[in-house]
């Protein structure tokens, strides 16, 4: 029997086994599928917020933390497990800010080095970008990750690890629990019992927890998203224009996203999705237009009500613990939520001040 029983391979469960294993603990990870190929594996890689200065403090708190490990991290999965997750810090020109002076105050009170530009600037750091942009703001430290390498590190990672046992292709249909103590899982290949349960499913999360009687907020958000096969250099860093953005890859791809999209959990693309995407693509960079789509696709993003991740013990059910509900931000924030989690398993001093994530706030 294993210590830890994490149900969800996406980014949070890998990293929280990462974490547990790390401090040397038993742990079993459960994916329905392949990990690392739900939301994690849809998103675009920004490691930041969209727009950072719109968030509430529990957020940033944990957008702080996770962006100053991502380079280390990179760096450790590439020396392990020889794939490297692509992790770029290039910077991030925002187009078309509505509350600029807003953004800068923001800024100011944590010491960002946002700064508005003008034309000279814009286009030495972007020459393709749209034609006529007189203002933008710059955020020269903003990095990106590419985030299926990064999945793909991960779980090489994990199955290199003695004290990791990882099982995809097991549906978990319901926890298990009596008088008031988790008993484990059931499975479609049986039962798993552990000392402890941890959720991480993801959209899914909330069905999980609801089979002992849990409500958990967290819904399923449809993202689609739109991959160019550009030539390389076309674009070199991120931008970001009435809430949608341009991704370059290293070997020159592009990434534009994404949509907003209350559909339950319905996967499919839409013609109507990829036609809005292209459209907005081609307003930040018009060459885009003579590179062909060269994928389309969707993800399930886990949707909380205030944006706000669900972190730590589920109240009335001993040994269960929930990580979940990060919406738009798990790939951002997961670093600093496995950590936290993580310390309170173990009963270490927690990174950041726990009591905004629980359940139930």
């Amino acid at each position: 029997m294993s210590e830890f029983l994490i149900v969800g391979g996406g980014v949070i469960g890998m990293m929280t086994a990462l974490q547990l294993a790390d401090a040397g603990r038993r742990v079993t990870l459960l994916e329905r599928g392949e990990c690392g190929r739900e939301a994690s594996w849809a998103g675009g890689g920004i490691v930041s917020p969209l727009y950072p200065w719109r968030y509430s403090a529990p957020i940033s708190t944990l957008s702080r933390y996770s962006e100053g490990a991502y380079p280390e991290l990179s760096l450790r999965l590439l020396e392990e497990t020889g794939i490297d997750p692509e992790y770029r810090q290039r910077g991030l020109l925002y187009l078309r800010v509505d509350d600029e002076e807003r953004a800068l105050d923001w800024a100011r009170q944590e010491g960002k080095p946002l700064q508005r530009v003008g034309p000279e600037t814009i286009y030495a750091k972007e020459p393709n970008a749209a034609p006529g942009v007189e203002s933008a703001l710059w955020m020269p430290t903003l990095g990106s990750i590419r985030n299926p390498r990064l999945c793909r590190a991960l779980r090489a990672r994990l199955l290199a690890m003695p004290n990791v046992a990882l099982r995809e292709h097991v549906d978990v249909e319901e926890l298990v629990a009596s008088a008031g103590r988790i008993q484990g899982v059931r499975t479609s290949a049986g039962h798993e019992t552990a000392e402890c349960v941890v959720v991480c499913g993801g959209a899914w999360a909330s069905q999980l927890l609801a089979s002992v009687d849990v409500a958990l907020p967290v819904r399923p958000v449809r993202g689609q998203m739109i991959l160019f096969k550009a030539p390389s250099g076309l674009v070199e860093r991120v931008v970001l224009k009435d809430g949608r953005y341009v991704i370059p890859r290293g070997d020159g791809r592009v990434v534009a996203g994404s949509t907003l999209e209350e559909v339950g959990f319905d996967k499919r693309t839409t013609e109507a999705a990829k036609g809005s995407l292209y459209d907005s693509a081609l307003s930040i960079v018009p060459g885009l237009a003579d590179c062909p789509v060269e994928h389309h696709w969707a993800g399930l993003r886990p949707g909380s009500p205030d944006g706000v991740p669900r972190i730590g013990a589920v109240p009335g059910v001993e040994g269960l613990w929930v990580n979940a509900g990060h919406y738009r931000n798990g790939l951002v924030l997961a670093p600093a939520s496995t950590r936290l989690l993580a310390d309170q398993l173990l009963q270490r001093t927690p990174v950041v001040d726990p009591a905004p994530y629980r359940l139930g706030t």
